[in-house]
């Protein structure tokens, strides 16, 4: 049974880079009909709250990441538990033992003094300093300082990762590192070995910072006598510059995504595409989609460069594929959320709003921003009003022949206006520029915004009046 997990620790949100990990987890586990496990890795005690892991939790449910075991927002799921790392502390204590009466691992008592001492002499040697502590080989009585070290072999060990290939490491250059500060104080390469055999993981899916860690990991497995594990290792996200990902290239944790109007499945489309591709130019996957078509094979083995643009683009297509209710309905909160009175719409106006910003607008977060002008009246610049050559007579002229038209229209639906607007200027051969640019611009006061007639339709018949008067009074 293929068996992947994510193992985040509530630190902080729920960042873009773990997201990413976590989707590649469950979009493997999913293809090979397997089980995707949360876990919580929550022992720093300092820095971990309830509030990150809810935050976590959240953040992949809502991205659709559900859990078949592990650690939910409705409890726990399966029969391996518990989940939270903090609360499986009666579980390592066995197998550090194990590996001290094995002798794999050690009490040292290096002091800090004596390690930077043994790590200047290798400098004045000009060699790299590899820790072998001479408590390798002593049984001694551990002291309040005591640590317990894995001892490293010499020799060498390797791994065909899924994504990398084949990768060895030469043991002789890893010093004998510290799996726990005490029997009740284990460290993280030795707490998660345990977790990931307990729990039946198969597969571990991880970002390649990781990579350092796996040797380790895997003495340790090897040491216990583990089921051996498979390993795959993801490109890391980078930024445009290729610097390592940072928030001065966006938003780096998904809640400020989701705040941000950005939809789930628009967020889990682009993370999909960071690092991995069918072996087309397709850019729209369903979650669904997505696990029938996942593969470790197609995962690039260089760094998936973050590209804002083209989430603006996937979620665009997203938004513009919601269904009409939701459409409102989220158009409707985020014009709230963006301070916008929307007492003094009707219902019908509201709906035109929205639709015009839907056709436009990358992310909810932006609705209503660049129609500003529908809740105040514009300031207008002379120089706008103006269609390419034209002088201030032929502005005044283009808008009191507006004005006339508009007196004469009965309904103010956007197709309609156009209909007859357009018809008119052909049939008094007049310019379509030179008629409909101080039109909207009268409307509007901005040198880009919608057309006149998704303009006038929202407005209605009385307040565009109002207003192209207004850009005529200050041509006299």
């Amino acid at each position: 049974m293929i068996k992947t997990r994510i193992a985040p620790s509530p630190t902080g949100n729920l960042h873009i880079g773990t997201a990413r990990t976590a989707l590649f987890n469950y979009l493997y586990a999913k293809n090979q009909q397997g089980i995707f496990v949360i876990r919580i890795e929550d022992t720093d005690t300092v820095r971990s709250t309830q509030e990150s892991e809810r935050d976590i939790i959240e953040g992949l449910e809502w991205l659709g990441l559900i859990p078949d075991e592990g650690v939910s927002t409705s409890g726990e799921l399966g029969n391996l538990g518990p989940y939270r790392q903090s609360q499986r502390t009666s579980f390592y204590q066995p197998y550090l033992e194990q590996l001290i009466e094995s002798g794999d691992a050690y009490w040292c008592n290096l002091t800090e003094l004596e390690l930077e001492t043994l790590k200047q002499e290798a400098i004045d040697k000009q060699e790299q300093f590899v820790l072998r502590s001479p408590y390798r080989d002593q049984k001694i009585i551990p002291n309040e300082n005591s640590v317990i070290r894995f001892k490293v072999p010499d020799t060498t060990i390797f791994f065909e990762d899924k994504i990398k290939g084949r990768i060895e490491f030469d043991t002789s250059l890893l010093g004998d590192f510290v799996i726990a500060k005490n029997l009740t104080y284990p460290l993280y390469n030795f707490v998660v070995v345990i977790d990931d055999e307990l729990m039946q993981i198969s597969h571990i899916i991880r970002g390649d910072d990781h990579i350092a860690n796996t040797p380790k990991q895997i003495l340790i497995n090897q040491a216990l006598g583990f089921s051996r594990k498979q390993f795959a290792h993801l490109p890391l996200i980078l930024a445009p510059d290729k610097s390592k990902m940072s928030k001065r290239f966006g938003a780096t944790s998904i809640k400020e995504y989701k705040d941000q109007g950005y939809l789930p499945e628009a967020l889990i489309n682009f993370l999909c595409l960071l690092g991995w591709n069918e072996g087309n130019d397709r850019e729209y996957y369903s979650l669904g989609e997505m696990i029938e078509k996942f593969s470790l094979k197609r995962v690039q083995k260089s760094g998936a460069i973050f590209n804002i643009q083209k989430l603006d683009s996937i979620n665009a297509h997203y938004i513009k594929n919601l269904s009409h209710s939701r459409q409102i309905e989220l158009g409707t909160e985020y014009l709230v959320k963006n301070g916008f009175d929307l007492s003094r719409w009707t219902q019908e106006q509201l709906i035109k709003i929205i639709n015009v910003e839907i056709q436009r607008i990358k992310k909810f977060a932006d609705i209503g921003i660049e129609l500003s002008f529908l809740w105040e009246y514009p300031s207008y610049d002379v120089t706008i009003l103006a269609y390419k050559n034209m002088n201030k007579d032929d502005i005044k002229a283009s808008l009191e022949w507006s004005l006339r038209l508009l007196y004469t229209i009965e309904t103010v639906e956007t197709d309609t206006i156009e209909s007859i607007i357009k018809q008119s200027i052909q049939e008094d051969n007049k310019q379509m520029g030179e008629i409909l640019w101080p039109l909207r611009v009268a409307l509007s006061g901005k040198e880009k915004s919608p057309s006149p007639f998704e303009i006038i339709s929202i407005l209605g018949k009385e307040q565009s009046i109002d207003r192209i008067q207004k850009a005529l009074n200050i041509l006299i």
